[in-house]
């Protein structure tokens, strides 16, 4: 099936020329993804023998963009948001490796909910900095 080589060819265009905000909110998404389906894994028959498998897999790609996401805030410009970003990033990271060991939900849907507010006030942002930017070149033209 040729379809799929598309998708992926179109998915790697759009990460290429993207722009940094849109870059994060593309972590954002995939973070989340990968949460559901984490989330997932807990509804599948306790009989599935890949049941943590597939809770553990999912948890630790949350976490590896989680660790991404931290790792690349700027201290320097970002000041006090940054600072509370990277506290936020670490109690995220602490309650994901806290469901992955105990093997509870309860975590996830926590951060889940925390990380969707975050994706939704950078989606804002991106939205309202492309219409300043969209302003701009029209009283430019």
């Amino acid at each position: 099936m040729v379809a799929p080589g598309y998708a992926r060819a179109y998915h790697a265009q759009s990460v290429l020329t993207a722009s940094p905000g849109q870059l994060v909110l593309m972590m954002f998404d995939g973070a989340l993804r990968f949460l559901a389906l984490a989330k997932e894994g807990f509804n599948q028959p306790v009989e599935n023998v890949h049941r943590f498998e597939s809770i553990n897999i999912n948890l630790q790609k949350a976490q590896n963009i989680i660790a991404e996401l931290q790792g690349s805030l700027n201290h320097e410009a970002g000041g006090e948001i940054a600072v509370t970003l990277d506290r936020l990033y670490d109690y995220y990271s602490r309650r994901l490796f806290e469901a992955n060991v105990k093997k509870r939900i309860e975590p996830i849907i926590e951060v889940e909910h925390f990380l969707q507010e975050l994706r939704d006030a950078w989606a804002e942002m991106i939205r309202k900095e492309e219409g300043n930017r969209f302003q701009d070149a029209r009283g430019v033209a």
